[in-house]
């Protein structure tokens, strides 16, 4: 028994386990489709959690250099999953909202955070100015890539063969662009590709949490669990956006990256609360490009090959979500310094955007 509590103690987000057993009997029983979307969103956050944990160990086992690469395919494997389900289903926009809240939610709620709590513990806090800088940039053109086929559909004013085929290339150049990243981050380990994963900085020989056959049946079993609870998760959305009146853009923005990748965001606030800012925001940034430029070009191919074709169209809101989101994060990183009250600037704008999109009608 000490044993269970003690793994509770290091693993809390475990006892959201308890959600899966909860899920299969919402659905079995019929307890109405709100009931299985909680339940099945509770229940991805542990199985998020430990694909991290698994990745984590087998990057122990491979070497900071294949380690960053696993981190890199793996880191958001939760939300690419909840997203594939998604386009199974048709919920296309859906799948857009996710991509623009996965960027905005490392940028502003993640980096935020972390910037609160670490200011608050330890006043100002440094890290590294010049990646900082290269983290702009890269975001900047991330972004813009992003939004080039949504200029181009809006002064064509429809929906033509020429805007698919335009996310085809634009998608082709991203992912290039991500490849030269890992090829550099195999060379330099401070790539901004990627991020190695999290240590403590007091121990340099960190016993991980799992061997490495472990590691791999772990990953194995978390991922099927997130492919069944994304099935259950997604048959539920449209039930609940019509039943609470809810806009199906929140859902995508606020709540799906959320789930996905909550494990994820608690390390970055935990590791700025040890005064490590430098990880802290290369854990936030580096998730955000490797949505920006392998997730959502990947995405466009294979709905592609699913006969559900996805292209890099976005509303003008999500657009003015995602460009705010870069600008307030360089103009915060360039000097490569935070404090607590950047940190709630970054919040507020969030929690603004929210409330923005929580308003957005239905339809």
């Amino acid at each position: 028994m000490k044993k269970v509590w003690a793994y509770i103690k290091k693993n809390p987000l475990s006892l959201l386990l308890i959600a899966l057993p909860l899920a299969l009997l919402a659905e079995l029983l019929h307890w109405g489709a709100l009931w299985v979307f909680i339940f099945s969103a509770l229940g991805v956050v542990p199985m998020a959690s430990y694909i991290g944990s698994a990745t984590e160990a087998l990057a122990h086992y491979t070497g900071p250099k294949i380690g960053g690469l696993l981190n890199a395919t793996l880191g958001n494997a939760a939300e690419l999953i909840i997203t594939l389900v998604a386009i199974k289903a048709g919920l296309l926009e859906l799948v857009k909202a996710s991509i623009t809240g996965s960027i905005i939610g490392n940028l502003l709620l993640v980096m935020g955070l972390s910037m609160v709590i670490g200011g608050a513990r330890h006043g100002l806090q440094s890290f590294d100015r010049r990646q900082s800088t290269n983290h702009a940039i890269l975001l900047t053109l991330a972004i813009l890539a992003l939004a080039i086929p949504s200029f181009f559909n809006h002064f064509i004013a429809e929906y033509s063969p020429e805007v698919e085929g335009l996310s085809l290339g634009v998608s082709v150049v991203m992912i290039l662009l991500y490849g030269l990243g890992i090829l550099y981050s195999l060379k330099f380990n401070n790539s901004p590709m990627t991020h190695t994963p999290p240590v403590d900085h007091g121990k340099n020989h960190v016993k991980p949490e799992y061997t490495i056959w472990q590691a791999v049946l772990v990953l194995a079993l978390a991922t099927a669990g997130v492919v069944w609870l994304s099935e259950l998760l997604v048959g539920a959305v449209e039930v609940v956006v019509a039943d609470l009146g809810m806009s199906e853009f929140f859902l995508g923005i606020i709540l799906i990256p959320i789930i996905g990748n909550v494990a994820e965001h608690l390390v970055a606030v935990q590791v700025a609360a040890r005064n490590h800012m430098d990880l802290s925001v290369e854990i936030a940034v580096s998730s955000s490009l490797q949505i920006a430029l392998f997730v959502a070009p990947l995405l466009v191919f294979i709905s592609l090959m699913m006969g559900n074709p996805l292209t890099l169209v976005f509303n003008p809101f999500e657009l003015v979500a995602l460009g705010a989101a870069v600008v307030i994060t360089a103009l915060v990183c360039f000097d490569g310094e935070s404090n607590w009250l950047e940190g709630a600037a970054l919040l507020s704008i969030y929690l603004i955007l929210g409330l923005a999109f929580f308003m957005m009608p239905v339809g």
